[in-house]
């Protein structure tokens, strides 16, 4: 099993930056992707991003609407993963989740929520 834990949210304006962070309970080394999600009110959750690791090398992919803004990357060293965050827009304020499956099963972390707003 793996327990993820979300950090890092809070209240930024619009143009601001934030580190969003998801820390697992267990070393990441043998998961290959682990991913970002985000649910904004009234709204479906949709993935953000996501990080694949083959041979050693990370593949991160991107949400159109993020693409350019936002940068994913892992510590397996740390069992963290990473989500920077940069010129911030109100449309971004969401609950963000972190999420890998592994195992044959989901795991997804409770959630830190992001307010962008002046």
């Amino acid at each position: 099993q793996v327990q993820l834990v979300e950090s890092g949210g809070g209240l930024v304006q619009p143009g601001g930056s934030l580190r969003l962070s998801c820390t697992a309970s267990r070393n990441i080394f043998t998961i290959v992707a682990m991913h970002w999600y985000r649910q904004a009110p009234g709204k479906e959750r949709e993935k953000v991003a996501g990080i694949t690791t083959y041979s050693r090398i990370n593949y991160p992919d991107y949400a159109d609407s993020v693409k350019g803004r936002f940068t994913i990357s892992r510590d397996n060293a740390k069992n963290t993963v990473y989500l920077q965050m940069n010129s911030l827009k109100p449309e971004d304020t969401a609950v963000y989740y972190c999420y890998t499956y592994n195992g044959g099963m989901d795991y997804w972390g409770k959630g830190t929520l992001v307010t962008v707003s002046s």
